[in-house]
C-alpha cells in the first residue's frame, strides 16, 4: 500500500503540462479493456491474422471501428482509416525443380524434403548449370578482419555457406559469446548479392541448431512469401537439408564432415566445389492489397498541431501454418495481439482527456510486419503526414505478460534523445532504465520491428520493453523463462489464448509507455538523432526536401 501511494503521488507531481492529468490519464489504462482486445485478435476465428488474409481483415476492421468510437480522426485512402499496401504473394510448388550436376552426373532435389526457398518467383530462376562456390560463413566483416571472400571469384556463381559466424571468446571479436549481426540469413545474402553472386545456399551448423532439426525449418518456411509490389526483386537463396547437402562436396578439397569439423574448431576456410547448379521454379504467385490502420488524435495547439508523434504497432501475424501437436494457427497473442491492445488503450484513454496533448498523435497499426516489416516501410514511402513534421515514432512490440517488473530497457534509446526522455519519466515512476542483456544482443533488436523503418526515414524511434528485474522473480529466474518462452512459444500455434497471461503487468507496461508519450506529446522537447548514429543524413535530408 506505501508503494502504491507513493506511485501515485510521484504520478500527481509529474511536470508535464503543470496539470494534474496524467494521473488520472494512467488509471483510466484498463487491464479489462486490454484483456477485451487481446481474446478478440488472439481468436481462432481471425486464423493468425496473416497477411493478406480475411483473418487480419477482421483485425483491421476491428482497430478500425475502435478508432471510430475514440472520435480518432480517419487519415487514410480516402478519408477513411484503411491506408491500402499493394502486395505480392508467392509460394513454391512441388514442380520446382533443383539439380547439380557432377562429372556429368545429375542430382535432383525435392522441395521441403531437400531444401527450402528464402525468397520465391521469377527472379529466383537459374536455367542454366553454373558453377557453385563454398565461401565458409559468407561473411565479410572489414571491423574484425575477417573475409570468406578473399581471392575468390563469385561473380555469377552460386554461393554456400553455414549458419552462423566464427565463434569467439573475446568480446572485441564477433561480439564475444554474442552473435552479430554478420549471423543473421538476409546480411549473407546481401553480402553475396554484392560480390555478384546469381544466388545463396545456407546449410544449417549443428553447433548453431542447439537440438533444431530439419522439420524446424520446414514449419519456418511454411508460410507465404510476401513483399510489397514495388519491391526490388532478390535472387535465388535457400537453406538446404544438411543431409542433401553432402551432395554438393562430392569430388570437393573437403567433404562437408569436413567442414563441420573445422566450424567447431573455428578452422573455417573457404574453396570452390566440383559441382554446377540449376533452378526452375514453379510458383502459385497473386497480387493482393492489405491494410494500414490510422486514425489521428489532434493537437491542442495550432502551432504545435503541425508536429507529430506516431504510436505504432503490428497487428499481423503469421496466419495458418504447418500443424504443431495438432494446432496449425499461429495466433500471436504476444506477437503483437498485447501491443495492439495497448496502442488502443493509449488512444482510448487520450482521447477522453479534458484537455488534448499540445501535439497530434498519429495511432498506426500496421501490416505485414512479419513479412520484413512491410506496412511500416510502406508508410515510410507514403505518409499521410509529413516525415520532417514527424517527431518520433514509439512502436510497441509486445508486452509484459509474465509479471510486473520494475526496470526497462529502451531498445533504440542510445540513438536519439528519446534515451534521455525515458530515462526522466521513468524516473519519476520509480522504475528504472537498464541495457539490453547480453543475451539479447544478438537479436539485433533496434533491426527486428517497425522501429527500424522509421528510422531509417530519419524519425527518432524507440521501443519501450520490459527488464529482467520482475517482482515475484529473480533476474535469473525470468531470463531463462524469456529464453524458454522464446524457444518453445514464440512463432509456434501455442502463442495463443491458453498460455498464462498476467494482464496487470500489461497494464503496468502500458501504463509507462502511456506515460512516456503523453510527455513527448505535452512537451516542447524535440528528438534529435545522438552524434555519429548511422540515421542523422535521412533526417536531415527530409527537412531539406520538406518531405
Amino acid at each position: 500500500m506505501l508503494r502504491a501511494a507513493v506511485l501515485n503521488i510521484l504520478l500527481i507531481a509529474l511536470p508535464v503540462t503543470g496539470k494534474p492529468y496524467l494521473n488520472a490519464l494512467l488509471e483510466s489504462i484498463s487491464a479489462d479493456s486490454m484483456r477485451k482486445h487481446v481474446c478478440f485478435l488472439g481468436d481462432d476465428s481471425l486464423q493468425g491474422r496473416g497477411t493478406g488474409t480475411f483473418g487480419e481483415a477482421l483485425a483491421a476492421d476491428y482497430v478500425a471501428a475502435k478508432f471510430d468510437s475514440f472520435g480518432l480522426e480517419a487519415i487514410g485512402d480516402n478519408q477513411t482509416y484503411f491506408q491500402r499496401v499493394p502486395m505480392h504473394g508467392s509460394k513454391p510448388l512441388p514442380g520446382s525443380r533443383l539439380v547439380s550436376i557432377n562429372n556429368g552426373d545429375s542430382i535432383e532435389y525435392e522441395l521441403k524434403r531437400d531444401y527450402l526457398l528464402y525468397q520465391s518467383g521469377a527472379q529466383t530462376y537459374i536455367p542454366m548449370p553454373v558453377p557453385v562456390v563454398f565461401v565458409g560463413y559468407g561473411i565479410i566483416a572489414p571491423e574484425f578482419d575477417y573475409n570468406d571472400y578473399q581471392a575468390l571469384d563469385v561473380s555469377g556463381k552460386i554461393v554456400v555457406f553455414l549458419s552462423g559466424e566464427p565463434h569467439s571468446e573475446d568480446a572485441a571479436y564477433f561480439n564475444g559469446t554474442h552473435p552479430t549481426i554478420y549471423a543473421y540469413p538476409e546480411a549473407k545474402q546481401r553480402i553475396a548479392i554484392s560480390r555478384g553472386a546469381k544466388g545463396s545456399i545456407m546449410i544449417p551448423a549443428p553447433r548453431e541448431e542447439c537440438g533444431r532439426n530439419w522439420k524446424y525449418w520446414v514449419n519456418t518456411f511454411a508460410f507465404e512469401d510476401v513483399t510489397l509490389a514495388y519491391a526490388v526483386t532478390a535472387n535465388l537463396s535457400m537453406v538446404m537439408n544438411p543431409n542433401a547437402a553432402k551432395k554438393l562436396f562430392i569430388d570437393a578439397p573437403f567433404s562437408l564432415a569436413d567442414v563441420f569439423r573445422m566450424d567447431a574448431n573455428n578452422t573455417i576456410r573457404s574453396f570452390p566445389l566440383n559441382v554446377q547448379m540449376s533452378f526452375r521454379g514453379k510458383f502459385f504467385q497473386h497480387d493482393f492489397y492489405s491494410a494500414n490502420v490510422i486514425g489521428k488524435l489532434g493537437g491542442r495547439f495550432r502551432e504545435s498541431n503541425e508536429s507529430f508523434i506516431i504510436i505504432s504497432a503490428h497487428y499481423d501475424h503469421l496466419g495458418v501454418g504447418a500443424a504443431v501437436k495438432g494446432d496449425s494457427i499461429y495466433n500471436g497473442v504476444f506477437d503483437n495481439a498485447v501491443g495492439v491492445a495497448a496502442m488502443l488503450e493509449i488512444a482510448r484513454s487520450y482521447a477522453r482527456l479534458a484537455e488534448r496533448p499540445r501535439r497530434s498523435i498519429i495511432f498506426l497499426a500496421t501490416t505485414g510486419e512479419e513479412k520484413g516489416l512491410l506496412g511500416a516501410e510502406y508508410y515510410v514511402d507514403h505518409p499521410v503526414v509529413p516525415l520532417h513534421k514527424t517527431l518520433a515514432n514509439i512502436n510497441v512490440d509486445g508486452l509484459s505478460m509474465f509479471d510486473r517488473f520494475k526496470d526497462v530497457v529502451g531498445v533504440g534509446s542510445e540513438y536519439s534523445t528519446l534515451g534521455k526522455l525515458l530515462v526522466d519519466v521513468t524516473g519519476r515512476l520509480d522504475i528504472d532504465v537498464s541495457a539490453i542483456p547480453g543475451q539479447f544482443l544478438a537479436t539485433e533488436s533496434y533491426a527486428r520491428s517497425d522501429q527500424i523503418a522509421f528510422a531509417k526515414a530519419g524519425i527518432p524511434s524507440i521501443l519501450i520493453a520490459e527488464g529482467l528485474r520482475y517482482e515475484n522473480s529473480s533476474p535469473e529466474a525470468a531470463l531463462s523463462r524469456i529464453i524458454d518462452w522464446q524457444t518453445r512459444i514464440y512463432h509456434s500455434p501455442f502463442d495463443d489464448l491458453n498460455q498464462p497471461m498476467d494482464f496487470e503487468a500489461a497494464r503496468q507496461h502500458c501504463q509507462i509507455i502511456c506515460a512516456f508519450c503523453y510527455e513527448l506529446a505535452n512537451s516542447n522537447f524535440h528528438p534529435e538523432w545522438n552524434p555519429g548514429t548511422p540515421f542523422i543524413n535521412e533526417r536531415l535530408r527530409s527537412i531539406a526536401e520538406r518531405r
